[in-house]
């Protein structure tokens, strides 16, 4: 498995590269170009170098020769010697040496900046709301069956929604009208999301997981005396599309579906006849799009309303710097811009968990590091500035749950701070080949014209914590500040060389030191 304290799963948020990973991935194609001519020649020549290290060398006939240093010792570093020379690996490493004698990288060691990102507000909107009728039926697209059907092979793909309705009469006579016990209704769905509403209430919401989307509603229900009307709003919120037997893969309400608390007992209305409407009324009238919204009348935005549908005019925000949708006031459901879909939305089902440190040493899982964050990182849905007109688009979004619209807005995603943590012998592919070669650097840069305006902190030594919060170490050059200040305020980017000599001198002969820093963009 990869080596390398790099747990993010994708190389792109909001439109921006994810640092460290872009960079540290960068390097390593690098260094796996650099070592083509060997790698393509044959096979490695395996060597152990010690009790959890060990050399794979390739050769090749016109003298090309790489070599991949392995430490794996989870919590320990190793000193190995190769081809006379020593080599310091890191724990559950790999080196790569192009030549067989120069490290250009290491897997454990991440030279590359770390960024910052943060979320600057860039303009409110103002909405108009219109209602999605609960018990309104298409009477070519409606049609009722005796029992209960499975949801993707009513859709076919083409909506989300899949509409349960049955009807359930109620004697005078039942105690529960004069007891006040309410019926419990139970329903039990192969997934994934489930909205049960009772004579056109709302009477709750449930949803499953990556891990079982199946999911049973079990709840009191307000009955009346004669007809009652049951429906049920069944959500796909995706299907697989790989692995063993995805195509058996069943959606929406396949029963049993039984009301508790009846003179009866218990009635099964699973076997009823249900009546079943393929998506949304809105969905039908293209209310996303600039022509179907303009058919219907909105009104004032209501707030906490299930199934309602809302739509804002704005204009694009000034820059290029990547966008967002901050939707953290509301529910789930689905958002579109200028009528194309940007997605689903669900932050009112926010992951579990923290995004704290992960140890990645250790044979890989597929679960290893793969932290899931219950945090405000689910609240913003990102904006594609190419579907943006200067003025005039079209936001509409359907709303599941309920939520405050007034508290969406248009937000920006920008660098906030960038950090670097460079040892004095960090590997670099820069003149390698060169008497500089040991030279490492540190390199800092600003996204979008922006240019550093603070050192937050910078130390020379042996500093301790993480990008955000560092603190220095029992080993601190005293200018270590002054370098960093001189070369990079009100500059874009900027380098500075990780030698003692810069910092005012060695303020720990004998240590290995390293330059840490955070800089703030403006």
């Amino acid at each position: 498995g990869a080596r390398g304290p790099l747990r993010e799963r994708t190389l792109l948020a909001h439109g921006l590269l994810r640092e460290p990973k872009w960079g540290h991935l960068k390097e390593l194609h690098r260094a796996i170009k650099l070592c083509e001519p060997a790698l393509v020649a044959g096979d490695p020549i395996i060597s152990s170098l010690g009790k959890a290290q060990k050399s794979s060398v390739f050769r090749s006939s016109t003298g090309a020769c790489a070599a991949f240093l392995e430490n794996k010792d989870k919590l320990s570093y190793a000193r190995v010697s190769f081809s006379g020379m020593h080599y310091d690996l890191p724990p559950w490493s790999i080196s790569i040496l192009p030549d067989c004698k120069t490290t250009v990288f290491n897997t454990a060691r991440v030279g590359s900046q770390i960024s910052q990102m943060k979320m600057e507000w860039a303009g409110g909107l103002t909405w108009q709301s219109y209602n999605e009728e609960i018990n309104s039926y298409s009477e070519e697209e409606a049609f009722t069956a005796v029992g209960l059907l499975e949801q993707i092979n009513m859709t076919r793909d083409n909506t989300d929604y899949l509409w349960y309705t049955t009807y359930v009469d109620v004697a005078k006579d039942e105690q529960f009208l004069t007891s006040g016990k309410s019926p419990k209704l139970t329903v039990m769905s192969a997934g994934h999301a489930l909205h049960v509403f009772v004579n056109g209430q709302l009477t709750g919401t449930v949803y499953g997981s990556v891990e079982d989307p199946k999911l049973t509603y079990t709840g009191s229900v307000k009955l009346w005396a004669g007809s009652n009307t049951i429906s049920c709003l069944s959500i796909a919120v995706g299907l697989p599309n790989v692995g063993e037997h995805f195509e058996t893969w069943n959606a929406g309400i396949l029963g049993p579906v039984i009301l508790y608390g009846l003179n009866e007992g218990r009635r099964d209305l699973t076997w009823q006849k249900w009546t079943y409407q393929v998506g949304l009324k809105g969905e039908a009238m293209s209310l996303h799009s600039l022509s179907g919204s303009s058919s219907v009348e909105w009104g004032e935005p209501v707030q906490k309303q299930p199934l309602t549908w809302y739509k804002a005019f704005f204009n694009a925000p000034d820059g290029d710097e990547p966008l967002a949708l901050d939707m953290n006031s509301m529910g789930k459901g689905q958002i579109w811009i200028n009528g194309q879909g940007i997605g689903r939305y669900w932050p009112g089902y926010k992951a579990p968990g923290t995004c704290g440190y992960c140890d990645y040493r250790g044979e890989y899982n597929e679960t290893k590091c793969q932290t899931n964050c219950g945090d405000s990182s689910q609240r913003w849905y990102h904006v594609p500035r190419p579907w943006l007109n200067p003025t005039g688009n079209l936001l509409v979004i359907f709303e599941e749950i309920g939520g405050d619209p007034s508290e969406i807005s248009m937000v920006k995603r920008t660098t906030g701070s960038v950090c670097a943590d460079v040892s004095e012998w960090q590997p670099s592919m820069t003149n390698w080949r060169t008497k500089d070669y040991e030279k490492a650097k540190v390199h800092l840069q600003c996204d979008h014209g922006r240019k550093i305006t603070e050192i937050k902190f910078a130390s020379f030594g042996t500093p301790q914590g993480s990008c955000g919060s560092y603190s220095e170490g029992g080993c601190h050059a005293h200018k270590s500040y002054d370098i960093f200040r001189k070369n990079c305020i009100n500059q874009e980017h900027c380098a500075v060389c990780v030698v003692p000599e810069v910092f005012g001198g060695d303020p720990c002969p004998g240590t290995m030191k390293r330059a840490v820093v955070e800089v703030m963009c403006g």
